[in-house]
């Protein structure tokens, strides 16, 4: 069985370096390379690939927008996929959960054939089609749900405001409000910091029972001779964790943290 691979990742070297792997395969020919989502597609439709070697991380249409894409594709044609990741934890996470294999950059020789190998055994199961079918359209709906978490809506004067939440710093409850802080904008809503907490993204971080922050706008974290944190974004704004978040933000420190001085 020859297995037709698809190679899609938005860095020529990256493509070049996953294909001479894969090419010393007996079992396997490369119909194609794309750097992007949207090429990928028009390829996808064109070459009928058996593997596709996708990329997470890419321009215009992502690897999660190219599955969600291939949701409706019939069963009997539906590829299988093997995610090409370099950090994107949550998406790994996600993976775990549908059953579809990834491989982590710098692509290693070896586990990136092993998991070529798992590709291999689920082909020639008589209902691989069938389930790669069923999994990619748990992995859209999982696409779907990150997308809406990208947008926050609120309720204001009657309508309905999209707001970005990657461009959220922080959030504030206030008596039965809370205050979203977007930069030097504000908007007071009715609401609970609790009810927000469960909309927005991971990147959200609750610090303190009056504040949500959003780890993406953090410049700067102190330690107070007192144990606790002082958190300082990038537009300025300190903000205290309360004691009994210390433990979630000492989490967060270290997973960041790379070297001491």
């Amino acid at each position: 069985m020859m297995l037709r691979t698809l190679v899609v990742d938005d860095e020529p070297l990256a493509r070049r370096h996953v294909r001479r792997i894969v090419e010393r395969d007996p079992e396997i020919v490369v119909v194609g390379e794309c750097g992007n989502g949207r090429d990928a597609l028009a390829s996808i439709a064109s070459t009928s690939p058996d593997l596709i070697l996708l990329d997470v991380q890419m321009p215009e249409l992502d690897g999660f927008e190219v599955v969600a894409a291939l949701a409706g594709t019939p069963p009997e044609r539906m590829p299988m996929i093997v995610f090409v990741t370099a950090y994107d934890e949550y998406a790994i996470k996600a993976f775990d959960v549908h059953a579809l294999d990834y491989v982590l950059k710098p692509v290693e020789r070896e586990r990136l054939l092993t998991a070529v190998g798992r590709a291999k055994q689920r082909l020639t199961a008589p209902t691989a089609r069938a389930e790669a079918h069923d999994t990619l359209r748990s992995v859209a709906d999982a696409a779907v749900a990150r997308r809406r978490g990208e947008r926050l809506a609120i309720r204001i004067d009657g309508k309905h405001l999209l707001l970005e939440t990657s461009g959220i710093g922080w959030l504030e409850a206030v008596d039965d409000y809370v205050r979203i802080h977007l930069g030097r904008t504000t908007h007071l809503v009715r609401g609970t910091l609790q009810t927000f907490e469960q909309q927005l993204p991971p990147s959200f971080l609750r610090i303190h029972r009056s504040a949500i922050v959003n780890v993406d706008h953090l410049r700067e974290v102190t330690t107070t001779p007192q144990g606790d944190y002082r958190l300082t974004l990038q537009d300025g704004t300190r903000l205290p964790t309360g004691r009994s978040y210390r433990g979630v933000v000492a989490d967060l420190l270290q997973s960041f943290t790379v070297g001491t001085r």
